[in-house]
């Protein structure tokens, strides 16, 4: 008989919840499930923000939580232990979407889980009060494993919280985008001729867009046909409590400062089929969040995969992420800092262009199937290890290496024996005939 597959469940906000946790947990299971299936399967807790809500979920989601409910954390927790078939839990981590102070509510369910846990920390807050660093530590003592996204991220679980469980860096994952010069994408969007900044993801004051708006001005005095696209809607928990007043307040900004030609809004959840079209678009992608602290920021990490040139400011993230020849770090609510950053790339054509190609050769190792395979190797050593031989890869033969390869070399990705057809071919094996 043939042996069923293990699942694994992931613990997060999910899609068509709006929220870039839900996103990004969207994106690791795809590519889990595209690269290791069917021996692993993919199986979701969702956890939402108010029992109220009501989302229209796929049938991967096998449970939900409402936030709140303490007692809904005890059953899910429960449930979940009847389930052989569950090997492991992976729970995506945002103080925001767990209850009770700093999110403790997690601490009830982790105590009465019996299967192993991995706990990818999305943030990582240093020098803690007392009491977030019980949280985090008593989260962090009942999981097998933990994944921050940098460097920087370990260093604060050892220093400021103390934590002695095994840690792994796995950079956020980014999409397969092919690197491509921003005039294809630009004609095809109707922006022919613009220089395109752009700017996205869900809006909140903490996105320091109006310092971006400040420098500006001087900016089109030297590239009149310099537009600004400043994409994504409002942070849902944001609207709820604030409405549209952020939005609002940065709109009334452009009208004072004359520049409604060379900034467009646009206000919706973008899909990633989308981001990868304004992202070929760009010329420049502006990240100017003002929080020092955040650890992890999805939108960097695609744009830079997308081999787009950067001016940041230098929270944590852009700190380990962004070099001098990936990018410029700007510096925090400084308006002149980010008008000098963009004209210094705008001005050099050659200086923007290797940016550009460095980027996109950095990032390879975050390719979403790279990530996933990060994910998976962890994951495997602490399921079950009679399991261990589901994750098994095929044997490195002479017939393998040809159904990997094309006329023109070797592809850079595969699924087992399945060409990524995609990912394009390895730089190794395309050799040039040159005899000057």
């Amino acid at each position: 008989m043939k042996e069923k597959s293990s699942w694994i469940l992931y613990m997060a906000t999910f899609p068509p919840r709006e929220c870039g946790i839900a996103t990004f947990t969207k994106d690791l299971v795809t590519a889990i499930d595209k690269k290791f299936a069917p021996s692993i399967k993919s199986k979701i807790i969702a956890m939402n923000n108010d029992v109220s809500n009501i989302y229209n979920y796929p049938k991967s989601v096998i449970l939900e939580i409402s936030h709140s409910d303490i007692q809904e954390y005890i059953a899910a927790a429960k449930k979940i232990n009847e389930i052989e078939k569950i090997k492991l839990v992976s729970i995506q981590h945002e103080f925001g979407i767990y209850g009770g102070d700093y999110g403790c509510y997690l601490i009830d369910f982790l105590e009465i889980l019996t299967k192993p846990v991995v706990v990818t920390f999305h943030s990582v807050l240093p020098h803690p009060n007392e009491h977030l660093r019980k949280v985090v530590e008593s989260i962090g003592q009942r999981c097998s494993g933990i994944v921050v996204m940098t460097k920087t991220g370990v260093d604060i679980l050892r220093n400021d919280y103390d934590l002695a469980v095994p840690i792994e860096v796995i950079p956020h994952g980014i999409p397969l985008i092919p690197f491509v010069s921003s005039a294809k994408e630009k004609a095809v969007m109707g922006y022919k001729n613009k220089i395109i900044l752009s700017s996205f993801g869900m809006i909140n004051a903490g996105k320091g867009y109006e310092y971006v708006l400040d420098a500006l001005p001087e900016v089109i005095d030297k590239f009149p046909n310099l537009l600004y696209l400043i994409i994504g809607e409002t942070h849902p928990a944001v609207r709820m409590e604030e409405g549209e007043q952020y939005r609002n307040y940065l709109e009334s900004k452009v009208k004072e400062l004359g520049i409604q030609k060379h900034v467009k809004f646009y206000n919706k959840y973008v899909k990633l089929s989308e981001i990868i079209k304004y992202l070929q678009a760009t010329d420049v992608f502006v990240c100017s969040n003002i929080d020092p602290n955040q650890i992890t920021s999805g939108t960097l990490a695609y744009a830079v995969g997308a081999g787009r040139a950067v001016v940041s400011t230098p929270f944590l993230h852009a700190r380990d992420f962004i070099t001098p020849d990936i990018g410029i770090l700007a510096e925090f609510s400084n308006s002149s800092s980010f008008r000098d950053a963009l004209i210094k790339i705008l001005s050099d054509s050659d200086y923007k262009k290797k940016l550009e190609e460095k980027a996109y050769s950095y990032t390879r190792h975050m390719t979403w199937p790279n990530t996933a395979s990060s994910y998976m190797t962890l994951f495997h050593n602490y399921m079950d290890p009679a399991k261990k031989s589901d994750y098994a890869l095929p044997k490195i033969t002479s017939d393998n290496l040809t159904k990997l390869s094309d006329d023109s070399g070797m592809m850079r990705f595969a699924n087992n024996t399945k060409l990524d057809i995609i990912s394009g071919h390895t730089l190794d094996d395309i050799c040039t005939n040159n005899n000057s």
